[in-house]
């Protein structure tokens, strides 16, 4: 598989959280998930597109660590490579 790179990552996670419903450019690095409000539902839905995409797998627990866009981003890096 090609490498991942942050840039791509980055890409894909705002274009999946803005699905939710805030505007793509109010989504920066540090943006917490609760001032997006983002809910464990929409984390859920966003770990099965990084699954999707990367297959990096992100356990609940994982999930609950994620306080920040930025936070999520690194995570799957780290992961996919």
């Amino acid at each position: 598989m090609a490498t991942v790179t942050a840039e791509q990552v980055q890409e894909r996670v705002v274009e999946t959280l803005a699905s939710f419903g805030p505007d793509a450019d109010q989504i920066t690095r540090e943006s917490t998930f609760e001032e997006l409000d983002i809910d464990s539902l929409d984390l859920v839905e966003l770990a099965q597109v990084v699954e999707d995409d990367y297959g990096v797998v992100l356990k609940g627990e994982d999930m609950k660590e994620l306080k920040t866009v930025g936070d999520a981003i690194d995570l799957i890096v780290s992961r996919a490579e």
